[in-house]
């Protein structure tokens, strides 16, 4: 994770997990992880040698044989790029559109502008919208917290799962075929 991102999911009014999003209880460590790192073997895929997880990093810090590992990986995926990251838009993090702020998921972007933005009446683009397919770029919304508090409540990607490039035919078939799959 980035700096940014991290910063993002600890701070102090809603801290989350940076992977699943669940809220972190204060002081509580997950005991059961720790145990299971304590006492599970792994391979350093470098130099072969058989270690427990809770020591791999220090091992790896040290390790010439991993670092080249690591290096020849690197080498690998960045000389050719599969695809051309541009040509896809984010839907993940968003911009608020009041104020410089970035990187919102959509709960956070919602939470932020209800508490800084509430009684701010000027029209704004909303930024989750503009980011789908079918969303105008242009649109600017009368009452964007109303927007907001009706439209993203949740996250499409929650309930659904998107292939934004697939067309309504094609996506209704899928649909089908799922049903009948499940009976």
């Amino acid at each position: 994770f980035c700096t940014l991102c991290l910063q993002e999911c600890l701070k102090p009014k809603k801290p989350v997990c940076g992977v699943c999003r669940s809220t972190l209880s204060p002081g509580s460590r997950a005991l059961d992880l720790e145990k299971q790192i304590e006492t599970t073997e792994t391979t350093c895929n470098g130099c072969n040698k058989k270690m427990y997880l809770s020591k791999m990093r220090s091992h790896a810090a040290s390790c010439s044989k991993y670092q080249n590992y690591i290096m020849e990986g690197v080498k690998a995926v960045t000389k050719e790029p599969l695809y051309n990251t541009r040509n896809f838009p984010n839907r993940f993090t968003f911009p608020c559109p009041y104020c410089s702020e970035k990187n919102f998921d959509q709960e956070g972007l919602v939470e932020h502008c209800k508490t800084l933005h509430s009684m701010d009446a000027k029209q704004v683009v909303c930024p989750i919208c503009a980011s789908m397919p079918w969303g105008d770029p242009n649109y600017r919304s009368a009452n964007f917290m109303e927007h907001l508090q009706r439209r993203h409540r949740f996250s499409y990607d929650t309930f659904v799962v998107c292939d934004y490039d697939a067309d309504e035919d094609d996506m209704m078939a899928q649909v089908l075929m799922r049903s009948l799959r499940d009976k």
